[in-house]
């Protein structure tokens, strides 16, 4: 254990989720995994007198720990709390603020003005929750789109922070995996017991603890509910003393609704009397008085008395200066002409003609304001994505401005007026202004928002023809949005998530039938992965492999993309012997349906040696890996970035039969080969190539070149790229051979912090990196320490990987071993 033999293995890949983007990641299993780095180095002297501390060549954690980092050259301090510090990095933490209430976590909407305030539907809600006043009252507003549903839950909210609630959480419930995100930030924001930021269902269920057994009064809304079942687990329960409630609400009329202390409070439009007021509190708020010509009534009335339609039609009366009565005409005339449009039976959800009438009246105005023409396609092409809302950057994408060129004015391409960022943003206040959008940056990734009932009417009035353009906008711009690795924007990534599913639900067909929206689905897969939520991506693979079997046909090279993106999944969690299952399978179709010389077979042939490897059967993937380095150099020639990837793979498997040399010859045969330094392959190259060093006992070349690829990988990946921390790990394995086990345990100790972070506290990586770190221990005299982190590892990898895998069997020998040295003797 005392050498780094978790080399990054090459898994081989294929064609990338976007086109023309080099730099983002594949939504092909990855052609390599590995993982961790940093350098420390002695750099100077430091003096400390009069009781003073003097630190000299060590490295403390990464930014972004709520610690200020400083660097300092030659230093002396005195003084009983000074501190000295050469040539080192050192970590001065911030003091931890105490929590202060109350605390609002989520974004509910501001009420709208002039908010009406639904006395009778109030009326029914105090009546519910005084009938529950001992448990949890979840009182679920149900009624069709754009009766104010979540408007009113807003303004309970509001009161119930002005009412002395101590935590208001707004989540968007539309999507379970959504509920599960506010619940672990929720956590956090509270210091929950048992959330520590790595795993957002742990986190989730530890906040629905702290709900049940707090003091505090507290008040959770779930709003525009969608799949009571799949939320059946995401109910919080009764507090004590009935402090706490929760608020839904819905447009279902679902049996699951009832039951479990939940009280059901249907919502429908406005009275007759809350709807004129409405629209006249809006016209006065706007000075716009004169717009009143005797007709509101009628107007109201024609509205369907609903509050989304009067917002609509009050916007686009203020904007255009028009009278209630004009406004009547050109409704009621828009009406006649909608059977065109929306035919009855598209009005599946009951929710009246009213508003889409009414968006279409202000589509009509907004497309002829200025930018001129981009008003309809901008509004469809968002009414494809999430209502809860996109990044405002999406529309700074090449390929929504595309888009919006392509659809904007005459058809005529010499007549097309220039279609830039800063129209796109125009055309996202416009759709604001006249009330069909919500932008606003306050909201930060999630700016962009529109009401699912504006989004439903604004999608029915998509020409058939025009939805392969939409939907291929919408995917190209989220793939460039997505981040080469998610951890560097986790919050980002959660959020393209949601839009690729919304985006997937509503326009199903059409992804399916497209390669590269099609492959976006895979691009989410993978970030649900990097985001450590297995259990989630598991299901969501299974999904998608049976739905690609289903629409595609199994033999389909996207179906056994999707086979083998599920066993990687398997196996980046560790359920190894279910990854080498699928990819068995996965094998064995290939061979069937593209032939045993298909680029993809042998894709499928490389990944299962690489699992057999880390299954510890390497007699197997040694001779499955050689046969495809044979096949790749007959069939696709020693050029070919495949074949390399072959002699990669193989290193690992040389080290364990006592072929090291030959992997170094290897490995430096390749690397001087490599012209450009910066390549990210040259990195692994030479990752790799410093593993063979060590195990070949030439630590000072091993140390000298993994220093070297720390520094790169830091650079051109990031401190907390997963390949960066494998580094890290390996550095400090090479400082263990040399005897410099403090320096090793410095590198290790945040090392495992890192991992534990990005990865999870069980996953491989993570393990791996505990097993160094408790090596270090013992070496530098620690040795219970080192004992009790042992344990766990090897706990951990018998989880993990079979009781007889070689590297599970030599931690456990080794533990018993210390076990016994440390064992006091008897007299």
């Amino acid at each position: 254990m005392g050498r780094g033999t978790g080399g990054r293995k090459r898994r081989q890949g294929g064609k990338a989720a976007g086109k023309g983007r080099s730099s983002k990641r594949s939504a092909l299993p990855p052609d390599t995994s590995g993982g961790p780095s940093a350098v420390a180095a002695h750099t100077g002297d430091a003096r400390a007198t009069d009781g003073a501390t003097a630190v000299t060549g060590l490295r403390g954690p990464g930014a972004g720990r709520g610690a200020s980092v400083r660097r300092t050259g030659n230093a002396s301090a005195s003084g009983p709390n000074s501190l000295a510090v050469s040539g080192a990095f050192t970590v001065v933490q911030a003091p931890s603020e105490p929590l202060q209430w109350p605390q609002v976590v989520g974004n509910p909407p501001t009420p709208a003005s002039p908010f009406q305030e639904r006395a009778e539907v109030r009326e029914r809600i105090e009546s519910a929750r005084n009938r529950h006043a001992t448990v949890v009252l979840t009182q679920v507003l149900r009624g069709g789109g754009g009766v104010g549903k979540s408007q009113l839950a807003a303004k309970l909210a509001w009161e119930a922070l002005d009412g002395g609630a101590d935590l208001v959480v707004w989540v968007n419930a539309a999507y379970p995996g959504q509920v599960v995100a506010e619940y672990a930030a929720a956590a956090r924001r509270v210091e929950a017991r048992g959330a520590d930021g790595q795993d957002a269902e742990v986190d989730a269920r530890a906040f629905l603890e702290w709900l049940s057994a707090t003091r505090r009064r507290w008040l959770v809304v779930l709003d525009d509910v969608a799949d009571p079942e799949g939320l059946a687990t995401w109910w919080p329960r009764a507090s004590l003393r009935g402090r706490g409630r929760v608020l839904a609400t819905t447009r279902l009329r679902d049996a699951k609704l009832f039951g479990g202390g939940r009280a059901v409070v249907d919502v429908e439009g406005y009275t007759s009397e809350e709807a004129l007021a409405y629209l006249e509190g809006r016209l006065a708020e706007a000075g716009a008085d004169h717009l009143r010509d005797g007709t509101q009534a009628d107007l109201v009335a024609a509205l369907g008395l609903l509050p989304l339609a009067l917002s609509h039609a009050a916007a686009y009366m203020v904007n255009e200066d028009v009278p209630c009565g004009q406004y009547l005409r050109l409704f009621q005339d828009r009406h006649r002409l909608l059977d065109e449009v929306l035919p009855a039976s598209a009005d599946t959800e009951g929710y009246g003609r009213q508003v889409a009438a009414a968006l279409l009246l202000s589509l009509d105005a907004a497309q002829t304001s200025a930018p001129v023409g981009l008003a309809v396609p901008a509004l469809r092409l968002i009414a494809h994505l999430d209502p809860a809302g996109h990044p405002r950057e999406l529309w700074d994408s090449e390929p929504v401005l595309r888009h919006l060129r392509a659809h904007r004015g005459s058809r005529r391409r010499f007549l097309r007026p220039r279609t830039g960022p800063e129209q796109a943003r125009a055309v996202l206040r416009l759709l604001h202004r006249y009330g069909l959008i919500t932008d606003d940056s306050a909201h930060g990734r999630r700016a962009v928002r529109l009401h699912a009932l504006t989004a439903r009417a604004a999608r029915e009035t998509v020409p058939g023809r025009d939805l392969p353009a939409t939907v291929r906008a919408i995917t190209a711009g989220l793939e460039e949005l997505w981040p080469e690795l998610d951890q560097i924007d986790s919050d980002l990534a959660a959020v393209l998530r949601s839009n690729t599913s919304a985006l997937a639900a509503c326009a199903e067909d059409t992804v399916w039938a497209d390669d590269d929206a099609r492959l976006l689905l895979w691009r989410a897969g993978k970030s649900l992965l990097d985001a450590g939520a297995f259990s989630a991506a598991f299901a969501y693979w299974e999904e998608l492999t049976e739905q690609a079997g289903k629409r595609l046909g199994q033999g389909h090279r996207h179906t056994l993309l999707a086979r083998n993106n599920l066993a990687s999944a398997y196996g980046q969690a560790g359920r190894i012997k279910e990854a080498i299952a699928l990819q068995e399978r996965g094998l064995a179709d290939c061979e069937r349906e593209l032939g045993s010389r298909h680029r993809a077979t042998f894709i499928a042939r490389a990944n299962l040696g690489v699992s057999y490897q880390q299954a510890g059967r390497i007699s197997e993937a040694l001779a499955m890996l050689e046969q495809v380095a044979a096949d790749r150099e007959r069939h696709l020639g020693t050029g070919h970035p495949d074949f390399e990837n072959s002699l990669l793979n193989l290193a690992p498997c040389y080290w364990h039969v006592g072929r090291t040399d030959e992997a170094i010859d290897i490995l430096e045969r390749i690397d001087r080969g490599r012209g450009r330094a910066d390549d990210p392959n040259t990195l692994t190259v030479r990752y790799v190539l410093a593993q063979s060093y060590h195990l070949a006992g030439r630590t000072h070349e091993a140390t000298r070149l993994m220093q070297r690829v720390i520094a790169d990988r830091e650079r051109q990946l990031g401190p907390d790229h997963p390949e960066t921390l494998a580094a890290r790990d390996s550095l400090a394995a090479c400082y263990l051979e040399d005897e410099r086990s403090r320096e090793a345990i410095a590198l290790l100790e945040p090392n495992v912090d890192d991992w534990t972070r990005l990865q999870g506290p069980r996953h491989p990586s993570t393990v791996s990196s505990r097993a160094h770190l408790a090596n270090a221990y013992w070496k530098a005299g620690r040795r219970t320490e080192g004992i009790a982190l042992l344990e766990t590892v090897v706990a951990d990898r018998r989880r993990l990987f079979p009781r007889s895998h070689p590297e599970t069997v030599k931690m456990a020998a080794m533990l018993r071993q210390w076990q016994r040295e440390h064992r006091p003797r008897r007299h």
